[in-house]
């Protein structure tokens, strides 16, 4: 698009503007009349080990969220000369999962708990047997239930809970709604009439009936909304707590607040059966839309739903690229004590390429990536471990390799019950995130670890963000009865390149090879988490 055409979808407020709470950073994208980003901003930032909880501070998401809107927002004023006072549409997402709980009078009850923290296994079994449906440990439900089965004095004063999306938008919208995908991993929800299943809502409120509680757990729950639905508009409190040096105008539309997971499918193309797409960055997670239920409950797949409420089975692991990006930053340490000056993009790009040359199988080499636990594999805490025996091929080429490759073990675990045991047909997966960055290296590993063609598009790097600003665009600018599959076909991603790698089999038979020295080698990370405390 023309940057005279650009000034006029801002002028005339013909933008959507999405922002993503991602796990290591926030990001803005605010895209034009032809949904095509125009301007970004972003804000890094970590969580925290409190008090064993992986947590982010109140002060954390509001002081990054504001920093990174005002970052898109000069965007806009450096490329376009226009200073941003409305968007068409307004969207948010986040990192799915975890625990916020409020009282009546608003304030959190306990610091914000994570999707990163494994510590209700307790509440995740008892609620999958209960409900005979997996209940992952991140769910909000299971945190609930954990800090009910621990005592916790607060679950009594609980009004309202939700996640870090939902949390977002009801402060600057006054609405106490999630997006369908984003309430799937905070509760089952029935397909039938998009909502939370109402069975297991009941069955939820006769396991704690004899706590005494003076709240019903369909009183204390978001409402759900499906993609496309109005979730209210920015009040004037809203607008100066996202913009507050008071430039952006309250009363701007809101799309239901989504997951990531959710807006994930939506930048990959990936809402209709038969598709599926990875996102591999800090956590990796995949997702395949079902063409029909699963034929058993199993504890490492997911079942939630894309943002238009389609049933979706989904493999999500704690631990991706943290570890690897360690090493890398080593590698740059290294260079800069001979002073030399380490460009980053470039550094990524040689030492990921140099993965290609390893062996097949990783020359023997071994590794887990577990910054922390990791459910598929059994661990409620990681320790990052590199090991090898004596007549590995030690090298470097093998040593990138097998750091690729763990980054993506965990993960094939999972995917192998989803394709072999429960023979889920995926036409494609389509990729995207950090792992994808260095062209073809990312692509080519997982293709192997999943033997199913890989594609990237172009847009790959938006990410979440642009997924969000796209569902805050299908919801102002869908033709009557259009559906979102329809909306991303033909008026996002038509003629929109994609690269797709295949398989290749000496790949796939390597990446088979690793992932059981992988398994066996597990007692030897849980070793690890035993001895070094």
């Amino acid at each position: 698009m023309e940057k005279s055409h650009i000034i006029e979808d801002i002028k005339n407020g013909k933008t959507a503007l999405g922002i993503e709470f991602g796990s290591t950073r926030i990001k803005a994208v605010l895209v034009g009349s032809d949904n095509t980003p125009i301007a970004s901003g972003a804000h890094d930032w970590e969580n925290q080990l409190k008090d064993h909880i992986w947590t982010y501070s109140l002060d954390a998401i509001w002081n990054g969220l504001q920093d990174c809107y005002q970052k898109m927002a000069e965007d806009v004023k450096a490329q376009y000369g226009v200073v941003l006072t409305e968007v068409g549409a307004l969207g948010f997402s986040a990192m799915m999962h975890g625990y916020m709980a409020f009282n009546k009078e608003n304030e959190l009850l306990v610091p914000f708990r994570t999707w990163r923290n494994t510590i209700t296994e307790e509440a995740s079994k008892k609620l999958t047997e209960v409900f005979q449906y997996n209940i992952p440990q991140r769910w909000s439900i299971a945190h609930l239930y954990q800090a009910i089965l621990n005592k916790e004095e607060h679950v009594s004063d609980v009004a309202y809970f939700t996640t870090l999306a939902g949390y977002v938008h009801w402060k600057l919208t006054g609405q106490q709604v999630l997006g369908v995908g984003e309430a799937s991993g905070m509760f089952p929800i029935d397909i039938a009439t998009g909502d939370f299943d109402q069975k297991m809502v009941g069955q939820f409120n006769d396991l704690v009936a004899g706590e005494g509680f003076s709240w019903k757990l369909g009183d204390i729950m978001p409402k759900v909304l499906n993609a496309g639905d109005s979730a209210g508009t920015l009040t004037e409190e809203g607008a100066k707590l996202l913009d507050p040096t008071g430039s952006l105008k309250a009363g701007i539309p809101l799309c239901p607040p989504e997951g990531d997971a959710g807006t994930g499918m939506v930048a990959t193309k990936s809402v209709a059966q038969r598709t599926g797409n990875v996102s591999a960055g800090t956590s990796v997670f995949a997702m395949a839309v079902l063409e029909d239920n699963l034929k058993k409950v199993h504890p490492e797949i997911d079942m939630v739903t894309t943002p238009d409420g389609s049933l979706v089975a989904m493999v999500h692991c704690n631990n991706c690229t943290s570890d690897l990006n360690a090493w890398v930053n080593l590698f740059k340490e290294f260079a800069e004590s001979f002073g030399v000056e380490v460009d980053m993009t470039k550094l990524f790009s040689v030492l990921y390429n140099k993965a290609l040359e390893g062996d097949d199988d990783c020359g023997g080499l071994l590794a887990y990536n577990y910054f922390s636990g990791e459910h598929i594999t059994g661990f409620e805490e990681g320790r990052p471990l590199f090991v090898r025996t004596p007549d590995s091929k030690f090298n470097l080429a093998n040593f990138m390799r097998v750091h690729l490759f763990t980054a993506l073990g965990a993960l094939k675990t999972g995917l192998d019950i989803l394709l072999k045991e429960e023979d889920v047909q995926l036409d494609e997966l389509m990729g995207h995130g950090g792992l994808f960055k260095t062209k073809g290296v990312g692509q080519k590993v997982m293709a192997a670890a999943v033997n199913v063609p890989v594609s990237v598009m172009e847009t790959a790097g938006e990410g979440g963000a642009w997924g969000i600003a796209l569902l805050a665009s299908y919801m102002v600018n869908k033709a009557e009865g259009e559906s979102l599959s329809h909306y991303l076909d033909e008026k996002v991603f038509a003629g929109q390149e994609s690269v797709t790698l295949q398989p290749e089999a000496k790949d796939v038979a390597g990446f088979d090879v690793f992932i059981k020295r992988y398994s066996e080698g597990l007692p030897i990370e849980r070793a690890a988490v035993d001895s070094l405390k």
